[in-house]
């Protein structure tokens, strides 16, 4: 199934941009709000249909992110990204190629854009900005975000650099988010106040139990205050979704579940299998209670 749905400019990790042909369907057609209450890249609310929009995240360096690609346009983003490229020495392939570098496509430039990397990523440290924090993932591996113990960006430099695939996916991206009306949070998803009544919220948590870093902070607390929340939307008429993986040890959500529809979900991405009758362990899940 080919995706032509837009994709975040970051390689957001757990994002759900693979399962959106699959997860899209699944949603109502008319939303009045739209609260995405793990907000991470957007990949799925970009894609969503609403009259109004809620992005809730507690990274604040993203949130900040996309409060500017909602602020300016891409030219004057494409543009600043090329001047901190100049400031710092980093890689143009897009108008250089591999062999200016001394590499291929093979090796990448990681080996080059090294020193200045680690002084981009230093001044970012010291004087923290969005535009900057931008490049710095563009530029770090595999495009991911990771922070320290104490709040500094500390992904080593990777193999890739603002080449022409990336601007083009930060185009389509930000000329998309300027067409739609987007409130940003910065806030704990147990902060409901941006939860109207007329809301549809989607939930993609980090996964309980499961082993990758950026869920480990997630606790069975968080986990039953999370269900508890959904249960409430419920309650009060409202609609909502979440997105899980059944392959981890989780008895919690396993009994939730049970109360709503599960659509589960193809884990090669290709088709789905909604309400299959093998219901794996091993299996992306879409939760919803309508």
């Amino acid at each position: 199934m080919k995706n032509t749905y837009i994709k975040n400019p970051l390689n957001y990790t757990g994002g759900k941009y693979k399962l959106l042909p699959q997860i899209i369907p699944l949603l109502p057609e008319k939303v009045d709000t739209f609260v995405d209450l793990f907000g991470g890249g957007f990949n799925v609310g970009i894609n969503v249909a609403a009259d109004h929009f809620v992005y809730n995240d507690k990274c604040a360096p993203v949130v900040e992110l996309l409060r500017n690609f909602y602020t300016h346009d891409s030219e004057y983003i494409h543009g600043k990204v090329l001047d901190i490229i100049t400031e710092y020495g980093l890689s143009r392939l897009d108008i250089n190629g591999y062999e200016y570098y001394g590499t291929n496509s093979d090796k990448g430039v990681a080996e080059f854009n090294k020193q200045q990397f680690l002084k981009l990523r230093e001044a970012y440290n010291k004087n923290a900005d969005w535009i900057k924090f931008y490049t710095i993932v563009i530029f770090a591996f595999n495009n991911q975000i990771r922070f320290n113990s104490k709040g500094g960006f500390n992904m080593p430099v990777g193999n890739r650099d603002y080449n022409v695939s990336m601007q083009e996916k930060m185009k389509l991206f930000v000329n998309e988010l300027h067409k739609k009306d987007v409130v940003f949070e910065n806030s704990d998803f147990r902060e409901q106040s941006f939860i109207l009544d007329n809301s549809f919220v989607y939930a993609d948590p980090p996964y309980l139990n499961a082993c990758a870093s950026y869920n480990k902070s997630w606790t069975e607390a968080e986990e039953i205050h999370l269900l508890n929340l959904l249960d409430k939307v419920n309650g009060n008429g409202g609609k909502f979704a979440l997105s899980n993986n059944l392959k981890y040890d989780n008895p919690i959500l396993n009994k939730w579940k049970n109360k709503y529809t599960a659509h589960y979900l193809s884990g090669n991405y290709s088709n789905c299998c909604y309400q299959k009758k093998d219901r794996s362990k091993d299996c992306e899940v879409l939760i919803t209670n309508y």
